[in-house]
């Protein structure tokens, strides 16, 4: 059986060479994963519906994205331009996570070769976040009785505070994040389960922690794990300050995956952040969750 990986030309945005943000790099992971026959084939996603980004979003910031009129001052906290392709992205990696996470219920494992935007809240955008596609997942599996319990593990280096906020009242929904600790947001939500670590913490301190808490938050019953996957815990990122090497991110996602697989939990990773001052590199690390996940179900 071939693992389940979402993607769409779409994902790529035209915000400028010169942005911080490396957009090409959802097109050129799909190349990878095709050229290194990791997979032979993507499924491609709808644009999210609005009745669906309703389940995570307010009606009236999901009509100021579409329709292009929102304040300026919360077009520079998300960090794009408010263009056209810009929208048409946020809706169509948006509804790639909705696919990917219905994909793993049939399947047990699924990928978006996007998503992960955690800092977006329910009636704004942030840190290069305009939607957030787990939650609005999230949501969508609980809102059709699919799943009751699921758990959101975040190893983005950067605090999964949107979906913190946006889960905060909400029992069904348990939310997990090991971020660096002086790391942005600058003010920190309050998941479930928050780890933080100092700078510059390795493979070793990381993989210790991580699996403990792995072997903890098993004695609960979740029937769905969402995996934001952010690579920007690596030693070479921008924004990072943590230093993973790339043993210690390919450790990190066996770990986690099999966690899950091995539970029969189904499964739904999405890419999360990455900054690598090499942009080849970023590619290589972001492709291991895919790779990784192809294993388990090859």
């Amino acid at each position: 059986m071939e693992l389940a990986v979402i993607n769409h030309e779409d994902y790529f945005a035209k915000i400028g060479d010169d942005h911080k943000f490396p957009i090409n790099k959802f097109g050129e992971l799909a190349k990878y994963l095709l050229e290194k026959k990791i997979i032979n084939n993507f499924h491609k996603p709808y644009p999210c519906s609005v009745d669906t980004l309703k389940g995570a979003h307010s009606e009236t910031y999901i009509n100021n994205i579409i329709n292009k009129s929102l304040d300026q001052n919360q077009v520079k906290k998300i960090g794009f331009p408010l263009i056209d392709s810009v929208v048409k992205r946020s809706l169509v990696a948006t509804g790639g996570t909705v696919l990917a996470s219905k994909l793993a219920l049939d399947s047990r494992i699924a990928c978006n070769t996007a998503g992960g935007s955690h800092h977006a809240n329910f009636d704004e955008g942030a840190g290069y976040c305009v939607f957030n596609d787990v939650a609005v997942a999230a949501q969508y599996l609980l809102n059709r009785s699919l799943v009751k319990k699921i758990i959101i593990v975040d190893l983005d280096v950067h605090q999964g505070n949107g979906n913190s906020d946006i889960f905060k009242n909400n029992k069904d929904v348990f939310t997990f994040s090991i971020h660096s600790k002086s790391n942005y947001p600058a003010k920190k939500s309050k998941s479930d389960l928050d780890i933080e670590l100092e700078d510059n913490t390795e493979d070793k301190k990381y993989i210790e922690i991580l699996k403990n808490n792995l072997h903890d938050l098993n004695k609960e019953k979740f029937d769905f794990a969402f995996y934001i996957a952010g690579v920007d815990v690596h030693c070479n990122d921008r924004l990072g300050k943590l230093k993973l090497t790339d043993e210690g991110i390919k450790k990190r996602e066996e770990l986690v995956i099999e966690n899950f697989f091995s539970k029969k939990i189904p499964f739904c990773g999405v890419l999360g952040g990455g900054y690598n001052k090499d942009f080849k590199k970023l590619v290589e690390l972001h492709s291991i969750l895919h790779e990784t996940c192809a294993k388990f179900v090859n």
